[in-house]
């Protein structure tokens, strides 16, 4: 926590506003039933009521911000077939290897393990179905204004810069691209329906005091399940972040325990002045500490009393939700 330290002077200390309701975030749109990632994707969780929808960003060759989770291509589209020698010598095929021009002639699918070319949810959409292309940040972000202006219901967008630091050492600095993209689209604010998230702290810190982001930001957490044992949980760690960041993003099991009750990371966060939106609840791939789907939600929720949560089905979680009487927290 050192280099958090140094944001002191320059940290607005503001608390993100109370949300009348937990928050459903698509993750990675609602990527339970299209292709991650996909406008299409997009746009089923914006009329299944998601509040927010997630773009994880990566840069092009020519540093244009394009929504993809990875940064390698072969998981999910036809690049080993279009570009047989464009591999890397791992094997791997690189998305800042390739124009933007270029990687819009490629056809995105459902994920599937590179090692194997099997998909990695069998019973999610077809692999080999459809026409699905790489979208790049400003189209994503055209298309929820769109449906914000014909549905009347505006979405909030939740983006992820990945791997910065990989990034830089490739020649390419992502995190300025992005926050220019969202500046323009007047994001820049604790007001504003946006949250920035990285998994790298020192990132966060760069995005809040060299590059003046005055938005909302959350800490990604990696890690397997911590329960009581959870670094975060030393004293004044918490407290030390929340000058940085507005939240922190855990995976579900260090929000639930081996056991099925809730650690202690999400009443610290709170008591600290940071929501907690954990990832990712998935019904074709419950958490061990989970029955059924409804049992999963309701100990994210109720028991633990996570402020949102990703999912890659968001109709799920809003139903629950509606179920309990709890229409949900719309951005707008």
């Amino acid at each position: 926590m050192t280099d958090l330290r140094r944001l002191a002077l320059v940290a607005m200390l503001i608390s993100p506003p109370a949300a009348a309701a937990p928050l459903v975030i698509a993750h990675r749109g609602a990527s339970g039933y299209l292709p991650e990632h996909t406008l299409p994707a997009k746009a089923m969780a914006h009329a299944q009521g998601a509040d927010f929808v997630e773009q994880d960003v990566v840069l092009s060759r020519d540093d244009v911000p394009v929504v993809l989770h990875d940064i390698h291509l072969d998981a999910i589209s036809d690049v080993a077939d279009l570009h047989p020698g464009r591999a890397r010598g791992d094997g791997r095929y690189y998305v800042v290897d390739f124009t933007l021009e270029e990687l819009r002639g490629l056809r995105l699918c459902e994920r599937r393990d590179p090692k194997t070319g099997r998909q990695v949810f069998p019973g999610r959409f077809p692999a080999d179905t459809g026409t699905f292309r790489i979208a790049t940040l400003e189209e994503e972000l055209d298309l929820l204004e769109g449906l914000a202006r014909s549905t009347g219901r505006r979405v909030g967008v939740y983006p992820e810069i990945k791997q910065p630091s990989w990034h830089r050492r490739e020649g390419h600095d992502i995190a300025p691209i992005v926050v220019d993209v969202l500046r323009r689209r007047g994001l820049d604010s604790k007001e504003a329906a946006c949250f920035i998230q990285c998994f790298e702290a020192d990132e966060l810190v760069r995005l809040r005091a060299d590059l003046a982001w005055r938005g909302r930001l959350v800490l990604l957490l990696g890690g397997s399940p911590q329960d009581v044992d959870d670094p975060l949980l030393a004293a004044g760690e918490l407290a030390e972040l929340a000058r940085v960041v507005d939240g922190i993003g855990p995976p579900l099991g260090r929000v639930i325990g081996a056991d099925g009750r809730p650690t202690p990371l999400v009443t610290a966060a709170h008591a600290a002045g940071l929501v907690v939106h954990p990832y990712t609840f998935r019904v074709d791939q419950l958490p061990p500490f989970a029955t059924s789907a409804d049992d999963a939600l309701r100990r994210l929720f109720l028991d633990a009393g996570v402020d949102g949560l990703f999912s890659d089905f968001p109709d799920v979680c809003v139903r629950w939700l509606e179920r309990q009487g709890n229409p949900g927290c719309r951005p707008d």
